[in-house]
């Protein structure tokens, strides 16, 4: 059953500039989360009052095309829900929630949902980096072996495994390698060779970020940096950077210089016990279409306060904390007068850092995850770039930065449309269904100016 918030009237906004967002919208759905969290009982929280589209230059419409044919996925029982989001110069014109946030309890989807978002912590973490790389506490072409000795000595996969384990010596690791994702780290699983490995090596048992980052300096790279885009283990890597470069703990960097001033109050690692009941139940996807619940839902592992703050899939947040840290990105650094970042640094990290030696399709092996032809694809710090729309087949601007989570949460920023879009649910595996590249199309058709 689909749950729309009401569209104000023309005016009840205060008009703001371009790429900021309207104040008067963050203290409104700030105050209903924190006057969520005070409630003595879990009452559904109110939707967030929208700007009409119109007035931002879409078709109010054609906008309601997105709850209606993302809705059969969840009326069809493949997605437990979907909450989706627009904005667009500061000022949010579409926020909708269909389904539910646990399917056997059947709570309905809140605004002030808690998701898992997987990797979409990776560009947090890379606005970290990019925090100290303004402060001039690294290069980007130092090499990782610099801040962390483990990672001399590194060695690439040829063949075998055991004792008829062939590997040849390795070219330097740089920081920018880890934020591009072509350092030879992948992620393990049980496909022979060099996947098994990485899983064999149980990386994910680590007691910190320390411990984990050395079982992975332990194990050989897929391929020479700097020669190919493997997905991986990369950005868990940069949170301890972080930790090194600073000299804080990973997680407390995050609060203290991303979170805190952007008031992402439900953002973090770790979800206390008083907002317990607003965790989103997850879910997989079966191969008949139906999806069964994951037992992390009722034992989780986001409610251990000693769990690792890994930097590539550790966060959990809300629709209303990430557009804040979306439209940060968008506005060049800056929001309601906290500046994160410089424009040129936040320009930087949008800009396609593969360069041709990569060939025209580096990011390939994510192509299923997207639906998006990887033709028109390249790769910023540690977030995609959209290099041309027309290649990558799918509505939308070249220029586009974007990510996603494992269990099919997705962002985009458009600097060109100065827009926002995000799809928030709880489905493993990412991708099963077009639900990234059918939101991207669908908010774009909707736009009349």
């Amino acid at each position: 059953m689909s749950r729309d918030a009401g569209i104000l009237s023309d005016g009840f906004f205060v008009s703001v500039s371009d790429r900021r967002i309207s104040a008067r919208f963050v203290v409104l759905f700030s105050a209903l989360l924190l006057g969520t969290q005070a409630a003595a009982t879990p009452e559904p929280a109110q939707g967030p009052r929208l700007y009409r589209p119109e007035r931002a230059g879409f078709s109010s419409g054609r906008l309601e095309r997105i709850g209606s044919e993302l809705g059969r996925y969840v009326e069809q029982g493949k997605v437990p829900g979907i909450t989706t989001v627009v904005a667009r110069h500061g000022r949010l014109v579409h926020f909708n929630q269909i389904g539910l946030m646990d399917v056997e309890a059947k709570k309905e989807l809140r605004p002030d949902t808690i998701f898992r978002i997987f990797s979409m912590t990776k560009p947090i973490t890379g606005v970290a980096m990019m925090i100290l790389y303004e402060e001039g506490r690294y290069l980007l072409i130092d090499p990782v072996s610099k801040y962390l000795p483990e990672f001399e000595n590194l060695r690439v996969y040829r063949s075998g495994s055991g004792k008829k384990l062939r590997t040849e010596p390795a070219g330097p690791m740089t920081i920018k390698h880890l934020l591009t994702h072509t350092s030879g780290l992948i992620y393990g699983d049980d496909k022979a060779g060099i996947p098994q490995l990485y899983s064999d090596a149980d990386l994910w048992s680590a007691s910190s970020l320390e411990e984990f980052t050395k079982k992975v300096a332990a194990l050989p790279l897929t391929a020479q940096p700097g020669t190919e885009w493997h997905y991986g283990v990369s950005t868990d890597i940069l949170g301890r950077l972080v930790e090194v470069l600073s000299g804080q703990p990973f997680d407390q960097f995050l609060t203290e210089h991303i979170l805190e001033p952007l008031e992402m109050i439900d953002t973090g690692f770790v979800v206390p016990e008083g907002k317990r009941h607003r965790l989103a139940a997850l879910y997989k996807a079966l191969p008949d279409g139906r999806m069964e619940r994951v037992p992390d839902s009722e034992n989780s592992s986001y409610f251990d306060s000693e769990t690792v703050p890994y930097g590539g899939s550790g966060l959990v947040s809300t629709p209303a904390d990430f557009l804040r840290f979306a439209q940060m990105l968008l506005n060049g650094g800056e929001l309601e007068g906290v500046r994160i970042l410089g424009r040129k640094t936040v320009d930087f990290m949008m800009m396609n850092h593969l360069g041709p030696e990569l060939g025209s399709e580096p990011l390939g092996e994510a192509a299923a995850w997207y639906q998006f032809d990887p033709q028109g694809l390249g790769f910023g710090l540690t977030g995609a770039v959209v290099t041309d729309a027309a290649l990558g087949s799918v509505l939308g601007s070249s220029g586009i930065f974007f990510w996603g989570g494992a269990a099919s949460t997705h962002f985009w920023i458009d600097r060109d449309e100065d827009l926002i879009g995000m799809i928030f649910t709880q489905l493993r595996p990412s991708g099963t269904y077009p639900l990234r590249s059918k939101m991207r199309i669908l908010t774009y058709q909707a736009l009349i100016e």
